[in-house]
């Protein structure tokens, strides 16, 4: 199973539920600990992999619009094949305020950090562009 976490702090689990629940995480820690018999800080070492993550809020009156912009997407799928499998690239609508969120996570911080700046280019290019009537 696959382990997603969040600045937040929320651990996500997409195999299972579409949103992080404080509950289920230790329902399934408790589980995989009483299975494997060994110390919490055993398997983390085993298993876990930090990657910096850079997350940056761009203001966009319709989020929604620019996300799906092709030249955003463009750019998306660019950087998604720059960081193969070093990274990952989230771009999506706030769900609470007019932003689109850029998150990119990559083997070092510079890297996360140009690459995230890369994006916020292009999703302001694509959010200062007036709609279409």
């Amino acid at each position: 199973m696959t382990l997603g976490g969040e600045q937040s702090g929320h651990l996500l689990f997409r195999e299972v539920a579409t949103t992080g629940d404080g509950v289920l995480t230790g329902v399934l820690l408790m589980d995989l600990l009483r299975r494997s018999g060994r110390p919490l800080a055993d398997l983390a070492r085993e298993v876990m992999r930090r990657l910096p993550q850079v997350l940056v809020n761009v203001p966009a009156v319709d989020p929604s619009q620019v996300v799906a912009s092709d030249d955003v997407q463009a750019e998306v799928a660019a950087v998604k094949r720059e960081l193969g499998d070093s990274g990952r690239v989230l771009l999506r609508p706030s769900g609470t305020e007019p932003l689109v969120r850029v998150m990119v996570e990559a083997a070092d911080e510079d890297r996360a950090e140009l690459l995230a700046g890369r994006l916020r280019v292009v999703v302001e290019r694509a959010a200062s562009v007036p709609s279409a009537p």
